[in-house]
């Protein structure tokens, strides 16, 4: 769950969301098992499922084996009770999807990644949601809500989305009322690493992991603790890097200066093929340094090209050394590798292994998983669907 939110719930919405989130990760099951689960009594869990059925958010399947007396009937989530669009960002892609209350996708679409004011952002985000809807073929009472992970600082207490060292700011309050009165579905917004995060604890990661760090690219990162996303006291928490630093001070802090999504590879790439001609890198890019990218540099390290494997290498050592400073601060199970930068392979992740086990202590380095995202390009997408049904589960949104 959140944090902003968790701080906020009634007794009766943690109720709605601890049953609800529990029968969408372990049906069927039964009353009694939702009894012993959440250590609600019966009575009370058999009072909140009779309301859930009665709205058509659960349904009730076969018998399940008894283990003595009447047969418990076992108790589903209704995929059908409600329908969600996720819109997320990742370094080369805009990509939405329409999904179920299961999470499963019924629709995708993905695009280039657009490029330019916040305004054309904008005008991107709310031409991909209109395309869903159509592609869907569902009405708008049936969408119950828009989830949208958005690069940049999403400031909960001043109520902004700053994006720095490139377009602007805006108020997350002007993007939701114009998105709502333009579609009349709720919209809710957070920051791309957070959502991200909470989609691959959510759908892929084993339960029992709690505490993880999902490292969405190279400038930040969204933080599970406990089991709830960590959001900080302004929302803003998981910003990798000091921001504004000269040269001099970069030397001073290196490691910690702010850094591009790409992992600086493609200007690493540009500085070394003015000397370094003979790659796949510049071969892929049509011979034109300036149209280099994270991309051309992928695809020639997957070729087999050295420079580009080099300057992959380069990066997870650098990207290591920040990850390392993320496992001695909160020592996670897990840290998930993905905002795209895990396109580039074992290269990239091995580096960063090598490096978060030769700079923390042994007793945290070596017990913390290094995975890539298991939701590839549709982790910050299918994370706000996540959002969404979390809404949807403590509000009954239906």
């Amino acid at each position: 769950m959140v944090d902003s939110m968790a701080e906020i719930l009634t007794d009766r919405e943690r109720k709605n969301f601890a049953i609800l989130d529990l029968i969408r990760r372990k049906a069927p099951i039964t009353r009694t098992e939702i009894s012993k689960e959440t250590e609600l009594n019966i009575v009370t869990v058999s009072n909140y499922i009779n309301a859930y059925i009665q709205k058509g958010l659960v349904i009730e399947g076969g018998l399940d084996v008894s283990t003595g007396g009447r047969r418990p009937v076992v108790l589903e989530l209704n995929p059908k009770a409600a329908y969600i669009i996720g819109v997320g960002l990742d370094l080369m892609n805009i990509i939405g999807v329409v999904a179920d209350l299961k999470a499963n996708v019924l629709v995708e679409v993905k695009k280039p990644r657009p490029e330019g004011s916040e305004n054309f952002l904008i005008d991107s985000i709310s031409q991909l949601i209109e395309e869903l809807i159509k592609k869907s073929n569902l009405s708008k009472d049936q969408i119950k809500g828009v989830g949208i992970g958005i690069p940049g600082i999403v400031d909960r207490k001043g109520g902004t989305i700053r994006w720095p060292q490139q377009m602007g700011s805006i108020y997350i309050s002007t993007l939701k009322n114009m998105l709502e009165q333009k579609f009349d579905i709720p919209v809710y917004i957070e920051n791309d690493a957070t959502v991200a995060a909470f989609g691959e604890r959510e759908f892929e990661l084993e339960s029992d992991v709690k505490n993880l760090v999902f490292m969405y690219s190279g400038v930040g990162c969204g933080i599970v603790i406990n089991g709830q996303i960590y959001g900080g006291a302004t929302g803003c928490a998981g910003e990798l890097g000091l921001p504004d630093l000269d040269d001099k001070s970069k030397e001073r802090w290196k490691g910690l200066e702010r850094w591009e999504a790409d992992l600086g590879l493609k200007q690493a790439a540009q500085r070394r093929l003015k000397e370094k001609k003979d790659s796949k890198i510049l071969e892929i890019a049509g011979g034109d340094i300036s149209k280099v990218d994270f991309k051309s540099v992928v695809e020639a390290a997957r070729a087999g090209d050295n420079l580009a494997i080099e300057l992959i290498k380069e990066a997870g050592e650098e990207l290591g050394v920040r990850i390392a400073y993320l496992v001695q601060i909160f020592n996670p199970e897990v840290v998930v590798i993905g905002g795209g930068i895990e396109r580039a392979g074992s290269a990239l992740l091995d580096a960063i292994k090598k490096a978060v086990r030769e700079k923390t202590f042994e007793e945290i380095g070596t017990h913390v998983r290094i995975v890539p995202t298991q939701l590839g390009e549709n982790a910050v997408a299918l994370g706000s669907v996540s959002l969404v049904i979390q809404y949807i589960f403590t509000y009954l949104m239906v």
